[in-house]
């Protein structure tokens, strides 16, 4: 069995998955624990795609890498080409 994530890795994590873009990641204070990540082209600061992140997926090391890879593909499929990532163990 896996140890949860602390947020800050979770961050990190996230930001590494989405190379060589750069990663903006907000929760609202009165919120319910929602990570929202927004993938942006550091060249032109145009946002390139977006996601959000419950605090049991961003948590949880296994449902954090499914949910990372499944934007990296759909981002993919749409001619957004990512550096090689894996989930670190």
């Amino acid at each position: 069995m896996t140890s949860p994530l602390r947020f800050n890795d979770a961050l990190l994590i996230t930001d590494r998955a989405f190379k060589p873009f750069q990663c903006v990641a907000w929760t609202l204070m009165e919120g319910n624990g929602e990570l929202s990540i927004t993938v942006v082209d550091g060249s032109e600061s145009r946002p390139v795609g977006h996601c959000k992140l419950p605090s049991s997926v961003y948590s949880d090391p296994v449902k954090l890498g499914q949910k990372l890879e499944q934007t990296r593909a759909d981002l993919a499929r749409q001619g957004i080409h990512f550096a090689p990532w894996h989930m670190p163990v």
